[in-house]
């Protein structure tokens, strides 16, 4: 095999792998859950001052949490146009690999906004919102439009309900 042929073949195999990426990722429709620090965290509810915030934490092994999200995706799709947005935190173990994550959320809910914690102590990043959070998911925060909890919802709740508690916050 001569040089030029080999260097050939090299490149197409290189394109082949990245355009074969790229497919996948055009097929799989979303961008995989990233893990977040609590300054991301931060960051992330900073731009979002002024929208109400759904921020719901969940886990893909909490039955009442994968209940409760398409009511949640439903509440943020009726009232979108009163700048409602919905954020989810899944406090997965880190070492449960995000991929994990992102295909639950992609055959379950495509559309939810989620985000990992990155580290051990789910603490650690929920602080940021709520320090003297006790731990139980599902919970979810309607945060108002300046930033602050309005309300906290623990455990599973009807769409009715969730959607009075952010009605309630816009008013």
């Amino acid at each position: 095999m001569t040089a030029c042929l080999r260097r050939y073949l090299t490149t197409a195999a290189l394109f082949g792998t990245v355009a074969l990426f790229c497919f996948a990722r055009l097929a799989s429709g979303s961008d995989p859950v990233r893990q977040i620090s609590p300054d991301e965290f931060e960051a992330i509810l900073a731009e979002q001052q002024g929208n109400i915030v759904i921020l719901n934490l969940w886990a893909t092994w909490c039955a009442p949490c994968l209940v409760e999200i398409p009511d949640l995706l439903k509440v943020e799709s009726e009232l979108k146009h009163r700048n409602v947005s919905l954020i989810g935190v899944s406090v997965d173990e880190p070492a449960f690999n995000t991929n994990n994550i992102t295909r639950m959320r992609d055959k379950r809910f495509p559309d939810f906004l989620t985000y990992a914690r990155d580290n051990r102590d789910t603490d650690y990043l929920i602080s940021v919102v709520d320090p003297a959070w006790n731990e139980v998911v599902p919970t979810t925060y309607i945060i108002d439009r300046a930033g602050e909890i309005h309300t906290r919802i623990q455990g599973k709740k009807s769409l009715k309900e969730f959607k009075a508690a952010v009605l309630a916050a816009i008013e």
